[in-house]
């Protein structure tokens, strides 16, 4: 999905972008609708504590696959020169680099938070031994709900506050060039897809590494 953003970002076409962010918010729309906000109970809960909601926040953040992540798509979007403002160099790119830690880092402060004050779970629920299909909707479900204190799946609200709270208060030390309202929007849409990706790769990485340590 970075390397879509980067791309996207390198066109100089105010059409072709705006386009492209309503095109990406419909997709997003689509799956949102087809989430069912169901209340049903897991089988086994054990409301987060405190200790692991910080866990989650640290390696949500600093762990191996953030800044991994982060590495790939600073690289990607510094050889695409995106921002202009940032050059395609080794300074660009800690420019970059720094500029999406600041935004994971500020999103999940939000999530950890605002999930604090009222109950919400942000760590994903693998359907582990269910049907191909069923760990697809899983993957699909928990990127748009969250567990509750009471073990009941909910809207995540916290999560959607730092979706659209993260991008819109990195506007403020973001360079102009990305500012705007479709460039806010992309990254919203950029978030919910890369927390889609993160979802599904918690639900196959644990079979994958189990097999391989089998080998």
């Amino acid at each position: 999905m970075f390397f879509f953003y980067a791309y996207i970002g390198h066109q100089r076409s105010t059409v072709l972008r705006t386009r492209l962010t309503v095109s990406l918010l419909v997709a997003a729309v689509s799956l949102i609708a087809e989430v069912p906000t169901t209340t049903n109970s897991v089988p086994v809960h054990s409301p987060i504590t405190r200790s692991e909601r910080l866990k989650w926040f640290t390696v949500s953040t600093i762990g191996p696959q953030s800044l991994g992540v982060g590495v790939i798509s600073s690289a990607w979007s510094t050889a695409f020169n995106n921002p202009p403002e940032y050059r395609p160099t080794w300074t660009g790119f800690g420019k970059r680099y720094g500029m999406r830690l600041t935004g994971v880092s500020t999103g999940n402060a939000i999530e950890a938070g605002l999930g604090a004050v009222w109950g919400e779970d942000p760590r994903y629920v693998r359907a582990e031994g269910k049907p191909v299909g069923t760990r697809i909707r899983q993957v699909i479900r928990m990127t748009f709900l969250a567990l509750q204190r009471d073990g009941s799946v909910r809207p995540a609200y916290a999560r959607y506050s730092a979706w659209m709270g993260n991008n819109t208060l990195s506007n403020a030390w973001r360079v102009e060039s990305q500012t705007s309202l479709d460039d806010t929007v992309i990254r919203v849409v950029v978030g919910v897809a890369g927390r889609l990706g993160g979802n599904a790769f918690a639900e196959i990485w644990p079979d994958v590494r189990h097999r391989i340590r089998r080998r």
